[in-house]
């Protein structure tokens, strides 16, 4: 058999052996909703029977979602191997530029073919996204957007992805021609800086874009998270409030910044009937809304249903995301992230110019454009690989989310910690048994039972 044909139903079985793999796990965890009726004795006393049941449908509903998404998805990924999906519309984009000046440039060329890809890829998960937004999540209470605000969202979204891709395609095409046999070395240098530079831009620029940040108001709450941070030396620089209930009910927590300028950012879902943020009118009245969301919504949404966390339990679950800071686990990630990129660029600087590999995919010319080379090794060829690291970064974050968990209890706050997680776990309905195959497959973060009992187990 001709090595190429090897390659194409290589690919095409390896695809469907994982997707395959990916339905056996979700019908197992499908069986475990369904099956389980009672609650987990260790729950009894904080998880009702109403929340339970809840919680059991919204994972079903979920479930039979993710089945169907993903048939579909994978239905649209064959059929764009199967008729040469990269060819077709690398000969559009070059058809697109016919007339111009530009006809003959790879980098523009390029360019027209990843907006191509862009807009279709949205244009298909529209649907889909839609689907997920107003009708399971808005059947079980978490989605706040209007359809305007939803359009309004994925449109800005759309515009800023094309915004940053496009540059960077072409600045890595240039860098490929230009850099020689080792260009993958520049090529890993420039993508570095520019992860870092995104990293560092984004919190501070492009995410208010989306969705307002307050400063958090003086009072308890402020006063006691600054405490928290000077105990593990966390060199905090300021606090905000995200108003994440516009968007949707669901609750978090999280921080970014580098070096001495560390933000800490705390969801308005997260706060619970909390004095110091309800009694301070600045917060609604600098807030700019969109027109179709009143301004005493806002306060109503934060105390919706009595859901969020009281003070003690927010300083519990910023003392978890506060230990993977101090356990070095941010950086952790971020040398194994780059250590990854380094090994795949380099295969990709080894393999990108082979012939075989495109005419794998239909694509039979002279030329080998960099960004088909991309997407072809990057997809593709690298599946396998992608699979594997993937299990693996998600056993070792389940790990290193234990650690987290046990700083937090070296601080004092195991009591809190643990009706915090109960509480974001009832808020956002999170059923509370899982099946242990789809759980290391999928889960980041260990069960809740499980999380409850490492907490509870003596030092």
């Amino acid at each position: 058999m001709i090595p190429e044909f090897c390659v194409f139903y290589g690919v095409l079985t390896f695809s469907w052996i994982e997707f395959l793999w990916e339905q056996y796990l979700t019908l197992r965890q499908r069986r475990v909703y369904k099956t389980t009726d009672k609650i987990p004795e260790r729950l009894t006393d904080v998880l009702d029977v109403v929340t339970f049941n809840k919680a059991k449908s919204y994972g079903i509903d979920k479930n039979s979602f993710s089945i169907a998404e993903e048939w579909i998805n994978m239905i649209i990924s064959t059929g764009f191997i199967c008729f040469n999906g990269f060819t077709l519309l690398w000969n559009f984009s070059k058809y697109c530029l016919a007339e111009t000046r530009y006809n003959d440039s790879e980098i523009m060329t390029s360019c027209v073919f990843l907006l191509c890809m862009n807009t279709l890829g949205t244009i298909m998960s529209l649907p889909i996204t839609a689907y997920s937004t107003f009708i399971i999540e808005e059947k079980h209470g978490f989605n706040k957007q209007t359809f305007n605000f939803f359009i309004k969202d994925k449109i800005k979204n759309f515009l800023l992805v094309q915004v940053i891709s496009l540059p960077i395609t072409a600045a890595a095409i240039t860098i490929v021609k230009w850099g020689g046999h080792y260009f993958f070395i520049w090529l890993w240098i420039f993508a570095v800086v520019t992860s870092l530079f995104i990293m560092t831009v984004y919190p501070e620029f492009i995410a208010p874009m989306f969705d307002k940040y307050t400063p958090l108001p003086d009072g308890v709450l402020k006063s006691r998270i600054e405490e928290l941070a000077k105990k593990v030396k966390f060199p905090l620089y300021k606090i905000y409030i995200v108003e994440g209930s516009k968007r949707s009910a669901h609750s978090n927590a999280y921080f970014y910044g580098f070096f001495n300028n560390k933000r800490i950012v705390l969801y308005d879902t997260l706060l619970k009937d909390n004095k110091d943020i309800m009694n301070n009118k600045t917060l609604v009245e600098e807030n700019t809304f969109d027109d179709e969301i009143e301004e005493n919504i806002y306060v109503d949404k934060i105390k919706e249903n009595g859901k969020g966390m009281n003070d003690d339990e927010i300083l519990a679950v910023l003392g978890h995301e506060l230990g993977h800071w101090k356990l070095n686990h941010i950086l952790f990630y971020l040398i194994i992230s780059q250590v990854n990129l380094f090994i795949m660029l380099f295969v990709f600087g080894w393999l990108y110019d082979n012939s075989m590999l495109y005419r794998a995919f239909g694509f039979y010319e002279s030329t080998h454009p960099v960004i088909i080379g991309l997407a072809i090794i990057f997809q593709y060829v690298f599946s396998p690989y992608n699979t594997v690291i993937s299990f693996a970064m998600t056993t070792l974050s389940r790990q290193l989310e234990f650690q987290a968990d046990a700083f937090a209890k070296k601080l004092g706050l195991a009591k809190s910690l643990e009706t915090g997680l109960i509480s974001l776990h009832n808020d956002n309905l999170g059923f509370p048994v899982y099946d242990s195959l789809f759980s290391a497959w999928h889960h980041t973060h260990p069960q809740l039972l499980e999380r409850l009992e490492a907490i509870s187990k003596t030092d």
